[in-house]
């Protein structure tokens, strides 16, 4: 008997690593660049501008689409000469050869699958990439249901995401976890539709380290419920089996 009957995960930095999806970025633009003749270097920095903008241009918790994004960013670079079929089959295959999954993430949403979990992801992100990633490491499959902003038409921590994702799941937020590298989307978002938490990465588990934790539990802090360094524990969390026996040190 496990402790939940739903797990829920972000995407970005929870089972794809930031670090790669950006390097992918990087090596696009580099090639982008030399096609166009323009300096990388220069290139780069108005298409992170650009795109920074155009996500900084939603109304509160309004979605906006990552790769309308993308193309006003590549239009700011060559003055609006480009479209669409230009820049995205270099652009996707340049960013998967680059991604990489965090560490041991793909094991244990393997073994929460076998385990007859409810898996599911709530991500601020467009459908299509979304499927992309979990397809490019095998998981697509693992997952019962996916929850995207493009799908909701919001981001998190608008409580709509995590409604859909419970919608989908058949669940009470009782019932339910959800593991995110954000704090005021993930952690704050999903606490106050009362899932329960993990911090794994970014703003959320700094959080959880700043106030201190004993063993997997934070105590102190209102949206955080647990906290992770690697995702192998997060199976003793859930209670699916221990991290020892998830790491070949149990007896």
């Amino acid at each position: 008997m496990t402790e939940y009957d739903a797990v829920f995960f972000d995407i970005g930095g929870v089972i794809v690593s930031l670090p790669s999806i950006r390097q992918g970025y990087v090596d696009y633009l580099e090639a982008f660049a030399a096609e166009y003749d323009l300096e990388p270097g220069p290139a780069l920095e108005t298409w992170r501008e650009t795109l920074g903008e155009h996500f900084k241009s939603a109304e509160g918790t309004e979605y906006m689409s990552a790769a309308e994004g993308y193309q006003k960013a590549f239009d700011a670079i060559v003055d609006g000469d480009v479209t669409r079929e230009d820049w995205e089959p270099g652009f996707l295959q340049a960013t998967k050869a680059a991604m990489e999954p965090e560490p041991n993430v793909v094991e244990t949403i393997q073994v929460l699958d076998e385990a007859g979990l409810y898996l599911g992801i709530v991500s601020d992100i467009d459908t299509d990439e979304a499927h992309r990633m979990l397809d490019l490491f095998g998981l697509d499959d693992s997952f019962d249901g996916v929850t995207t902003s493009e799908a909701v038409g919001y981001k998190k921590p608008d409580r709509r995401m995590f409604e859909d994702a419970l919608d989908r799941a058949g669940v009470d937020p009782a019932g339910a976890i959800h593991v995110g590298d954000r704090y005021d989307h993930d952690m704050q978002g999903a606490s106050e539709m009362g899932i329960r938490t993990v911090a794994y990465n970014g703003t959320a588990f700094e959080r959880a380290e700043e106030i201190g934790r004993e063993g997997y539990r934070v105590d102190g802090d209102e949206a955080i419920d647990f906290a992770v360094a690697d995702h192998r524990e997060l199976l003793d969390v859930v209670g699916v089996r221990s991290a020892d026996d998830a790491t070949g040190d149990g007896n």
